[in-house]
């Protein structure tokens, strides 16, 4: 369980930084890389970021420090 949520993690650090750059400049870096080895190839790697997204969305509570079981009264733990 640990390997595929940093499996995912990875997949979406990559495709977050990919919309950035394509919202700065309109560099596609996936199609940059991959691109000349085939369109199909550029859409699998799409289509795995977008499973992690999925993957992560669905894990995310059992995985999050924040999130977990040691959280459930719904309250921060006091610092003082």
């Amino acid at each position: 369980m640990k390997g595929m949520h940093l499996v995912a993690f990875i997949l979406l650090v990559i495709g977050g930084l990919n919309w950035l750059l394509i919202g700065l400049g309109g560099w596609d870096l996936v199609m940059i890389i991959f691109g000349g080895l085939g369109v199909w190839i550029v859409r699998a790697i799409y289509i795995l970021v977008g499973l992690a997204a999925i993957w992560e969305v669905a894990t995310h509570k059992q995985n999050c420090r924040m999130c977990g079981t040691s959280m459930a009264g719904g309250s921060m733990p006091k610092t003082m």
